[in-house]
């Protein structure tokens, strides 16, 4: 396989494939939905209550951990589909895992929200 040479179309190339990723994410997968509903809430939350550059920066972080896990779950689910569409197993323990990274991280982000949210809201 020949080596490719770095271009500035093949870099801009990836990156309208990157959105078209993110386009998909937000058009089919109704838990997306659900998850950019409650980052709108805390964001706004946020400005409310005027976070602090820290707490600004462990929202974002929670709030982008939870969208990451959400994209490698929607990845793992295409991926199984294509190479298992009968129900197998192993098949549904991946469908599974991923779920459950994206249940992780949002339990994550609760957590985060809830220090970051309780001390301002009693305050």
């Amino acid at each position: 396989m020949a080596k490719k040479t770095f271009s500035l179309r093949s870099r801009f190339r990836s990156f309208k494939y990157a959105f078209q990723g993110l386009g998909h994410l937000f058009r089919f997968e109704h838990n997306c939905w659900i998850h950019a509903t409650i980052m709108m809430i805390a964001l706004v939350i946020g400005f409310i209550v005027k976070l602090d550059a820290l707490e600004w920066i462990m929202l974002v972080f929670a709030i982008g951990l939870v969208f990451i896990a959400e994209i490698f779950n929607t990845a793992i689910e295409r991926l199984t589909d294509l190479k298992s569409p009968d129900v197998h197993p192993l098949a549904k323990q991946a469908k599974d895992l991923g779920a459950a990274a994206v249940l992780v991280a949002s339990v994550i982000a609760i957590i985060i929200g809830l220090i970051i949210f309780i001390p301002k809201v009693f305050a």
